[in-house]
């Protein structure tokens, strides 16, 4: 979810990041557990209700519903609805495409994560090739900037490499006006987190960052309309889209994604980087 900036220190002290370890835990949680239920016949409303006691069974409580006039925990995004969704009670279906987006806060710290769920279509193969490769592209995006910000010396570095990922393995459409942000104190921070080259290096990478990575990626174009809710976003082309998002931390010896169970060990195995824990 990104309805805006908070503008403060983007760096975070030692102290300040090991906080941020228990709402990303709770973040964990909430996405083992959608991961889990995601499946035809479930509805979305169902989804962040299992969301919600799952981030509130691990001492947390959903920061989505911090957003003026946003009453869920979790944002469910079906097939050409993209960002901002609000779950309904239509039931998903065989051959849909869920990016379901999570937040959790934890003594004033946050976490924001989002996975996408593929729901195959035993009757539609190409359907299935549709969603399933559209979420893989979309995921691998993700890894390949949360890698490069192990290795950047800015920021920006990141969209270089969300975009050369997606466009060397696509024809896909990286969505520009909904992008990555600093997370601390607030669920959205400065500074913004692009997923295409913007021509300027950005913010330093250094000790204390902590960024919020999603690129959000179309089937088709990259226009967007906003539904009559003022909050669900849909493609204007009525394409299918996907995201992926990580919390990320830098410190002194490494980075740490705040959001994986792992910290992010499977996701950078490929890149040859192992993540550090926060000490």
């Amino acid at each position: 979810m990104s309805r805006g900036l908070l503008r403060r220190s983007i760096y975070k002290s030692p102290a300040q990041l090991r906080l941020m370890r228990a709402p990303g835990a709770a973040a964990v949680a909430a996405l083992e557990a959608l991961a889990a239920a995601t499946r035809p016949g479930v509805t979305p409303l169902e989804l962040d209700a299992i969301a919600e006691a799952a981030i509130r069974a691990a001492g947390g409580a959903p920061n989505f519903m911090l957003e003026p006039g946003y009453r869920h925990t979790i944002c469910a995004n079906v097939n050409e609805h993209v960002v901002h969704g609000i779950p309904t009670d239509r039931p998903l279906e065989a051959g849909d495409i869920v990016a379901l987006d999570v937040g959790a806060v934890i003594d004033g710290w946050h976490s924001d994560a989002a996975i996408t769920v593929a729901l195959p279509d035993p009757a539609r193969p190409e359907r299935t090739e549709a969603v399933t490769r559209l979420s893989s592209v979309t995921e691998q995006a993700m890894w390949h900037g949360i890698a490069r910000l192990a290795t950047a010396s800015h920021l920006n570095e990141i969209g270089e490499a969300v975009a050369a990922y997606v466009r060397a393995n696509s024809d896909y459409g990286i969505l520009e006006d909904y992008i990555g942000h600093g997370i601390g104190r607030r669920m959205h921070e400065d500074p913004p987190v692009f997923n295409v080259p913007v021509g300027r290096r950005g913010p330093e990478v250094k000790p204390g960052l902590v960024v919020a990575i999603e690129p959000i990626i179309s089937a088709g174009g990259i226009d967007t309309i906003v539904e009559a809710d003022d909050w669900t976003v849909t493609m204007a082309d009525g394409s299918l889209s996907a995201q992926w998002e990580h919390s990320v931390a830098v410190h002194a010896d490494g980075i740490w994604v705040l959001t994986a169970a792992d910290g992010g060990a499977a996701g950078l195995a490929q890149f040859g980087i192992t993540p550090v824990p926060i000490p």
